[in-house]
C-alpha cells in the first residue's frame, strides 16, 4: 500500500533564519512495507503562487516545471527561484530554451 506525506516549510536564509512568505512544499511517497518516505516531487511557492515544481524520477533526470506567468515575476521571485534551483536567472532561461525545463500553469485558475 502507498500513502503520501505532505511538508511544509518556511524557506531559510544563508544565516539560518525562516524566510517569510516564501514556501517549500515537499510531497513524500510512502512505498509498501518500508519504514522511511522517500521525496517524491517538491516546489517553490512564493505568497500565494507556486513558482517552481521539481518531480523525482527514479529513471532518470528530475521533471522541471516553471509557472509560465509567475517564474520571473518580480526580484523577490527570482532571488528564492534561484536559491530553490540552485542556479541563477541566465541559467534557468538557457535551460527552458534548451527544453530542460518546461513552462505550465501551476497556479490553476490564475492565469
Amino acid at each position: 500500500m502507498r500513502s503520501t506525506h505532505l511538508k511544509v516549510e518556511n524557506m531559510v536564509s544563508s544565516k539560518g533564519n525562516k524566510i517569510p512568505n516564501q514556501f517549500i512544499i515537499s510531497e513524500y511517497l510512502h512505498q509498501d512495507g518500508s519504514p522511511s518516505y522517500t521525496v517524491k516531487r517538491k516546489t517553490f511557492q512564493s505568497y500565494n503562487s507556486v513558482i517552481a515544481r521539481i518531480t523525482g524520477d527514479p529513471m532518470g533526470p528530475d521533471y522541471v516545471e516553471l509557472d509560465k506567468n509567475y517564474w520571473n515575476y518580480s526580484r523577490t521571485t527570482s532571488k528564492y527561484r534561484s536559491l530553490f534551483l540552485n542556479e541563477g536567472t541566465k541559467e534557468t532561461e538557457r535551460k527552458i530554451q534548451a527544453g530542460e525545463y518546461f513552462l505550465a500553469n501551476l497556479n490553476y485558475g490564475n492565469g
